[in-house]
């Protein structure tokens, strides 16, 4: 990352942690050189970023001062404890950055911008891109990637689509994405699901159904699985892998969270795959914000054509304007900014999550318990005592000015469901975990009660 992004998202990070006031001024520039040990001339690039953005203004020959506004709002106690919400934190959205990328996409593209496109997607995007998922240990060539209109345009065509296998059903994991599977059951495709937890899959149960199934394609998210947080380890990354390659099975592996790892050490499935049987799948949603609609799809070559001729037919290319955006922001290192500052904002709220979790699990008796992660994730579940409905749980917390959600979008509609909980806290303050965390298992603990 450039010096002066890095120094812009401490500096960024300082006016929204300590107690600054509308129009109260920064520390000068020599100050800041002292502090943060770079150039004045850095220094200065950072803070012309910043005023650019509007959080600081300049005055001519006296310094820089707070723009209050954003920074107010964002310290503010919501009224409403969100534990439900999935999508990206508002305050942590790269608006101004991102405007920056598509006026500058507009002047750089704008012949490009007036004709269609291709379905694989932008050359430059891809190129780009290519080098980026090296840093996730995804090794490919250009040709075998597409970018695709969000994660859920890529599911779609997969599951309509041929398979050289010649197999026709669909194996997710239970709970899984609930958009996935309204796409299924809406289109009357054949699927079948197999329970996974906090401790994993049953790999018998798994290598029975490849072995004994007509089974397409395996759908899973290995990493921060939706909803329930958890991650397979490298083990049985590499187990899914060789069954997937022994059984003639693609697995279609959903890695849209994989920028925000903390274990070095944990690839993908891709990269145990020696047989070309894993479909590759990356969002940008979830980093930058989910209006933006472009995901990547890395397909193997045996796919790669009857891919794009399915992508061809559905939607003739992805957003052009989004595409060139995207590219100019991968390019010019601002999305390693944001990444960092958001990166950084998430390991705090998923600390502060889990130990309140592990708190309130021990003191609740027996009422939901949960399991602890050396890596906490900003999304996890609990698993609620079977005397307690979870409807009943939810519509006492809505009263209470608390929002949790339903898991039942997260299951096919014949199997069986468990009585589990899922929390985010994505979009809810630092300040306000732990005491929401509290407050959920109070009323947890008086729910069980009742019976």
């Amino acid at each position: 990352m450039y010096i002066y992004l890095k120094l812009m998202n401490e500096l960024e990070e300082l006016i929204r942690k300590e107690p600054y006031k509308d129009g109260q001024k920064l520390p000068s520039i020599r100050m800041l050189s002292e502090q943060y040990k770079c150039s004045k001339s850095t220094i200065i690039k950072a803070l012309d970023e910043l005023e650019r953005r509007h959080l600081i203004y300049a005055m001519p020959k006296s310094g820089y001062y707070v723009v209050k506004g954003m920074n107010a709002a964002q310290s503010e106690a919501s009224p409403i404890l969100n534990f439900s919400a999935a999508a990206p934190d508002p305050n942590v959205f790269p608006y101004l950055d991102f405007q920056h990328c598509i006026n500058k996409a507009i002047d750089t593209y704008q012949k490009d911008l007036f004709v269609y496109g291709t379905a694989k997607g932008m050359s430059s995007l891809i190129e780009i891109v290519r080098k980026q998922l090296m840093g996730y240990q995804v090794f490919t060539e250009e040709r075998n990637i597409f970018v695709v209109s969000g994660v859920q345009q890529a599911l779609s065509l997969l599951a309509a689509m041929p398979f050289p296998n010649g197999k026709q059903r669909i194996l997710i994991e239970q709970p899984s994405y609930h958009l996935f599977i309204e796409n299924l059951e809406t289109r009357r495709m054949p699927v079948i699901g197999i329970e996974r937890s906090y401790a994993g899959i049953d790999f018998d149960r798994l290598e029975k159904i490849f072995q004994t199934e007509d089974i397409k394609f395996f759908y899973t998210m290995p990493r921060f699985h939706n909803p329930l947080g958890c991650s397979y380890t490298s083990k049985e990354k590499k187990r899914l892998a060789k069954l997937a390659a022994k059984y003639d099975v693609y697995i279609v592996e959903d890695d849209y969270l994989a920028d925000f790892e903390q274990d070095s050490k944990a690839d993908p499935i891709f990269a145990q795959d020696d047989s070309s049987h894993v479909i590759y799948l990356k969002s940008y949603s979830k980093i930058i914000f989910p209006g933006l609609r472009i995901g990547i799809a890395v397909i193997p070559v045996q796919l790669a054509e009857t891919f794009r001729l399915y992508k061809k037919h559905d939607d003739i290319d992805s957003s052009m304007l989004s595409q060139a955006a995207l590219e100019i922001y991968l390019r010019s290192g601002m999305f390693d900014r944001h990444l960092a500052k958001i990166r950084s904002r998430y390991a705090a709220r998923a600390k502060l999550l889990d130990a309140a979790l592990k708190k309130e699990a021990a003191r609740s008796g027996g009422a939901f318990t949960y399991e602890h992660s050396n890596y906490p994730f900003i999304h996890t579940h609990i698993m609620l005592h079977e005397t307690i409905s979870a409807d009943k749980l939810f519509a006492k917390l809505k009263r209470n000015s608390i929002l949790l959600e339903s898991m039942d979008r997260n299951y096919l509609h014949n199997f069986e469901r468990e009585n589990i909980v899922k929390l985010n806290a994505t979009n809810v303050n630092e300040a306000d975990i732990e005491r929401g965390i509290e407050r959920i298992s109070a009323i947890i603990a008086e729910s069980i009660q009742l019976h």
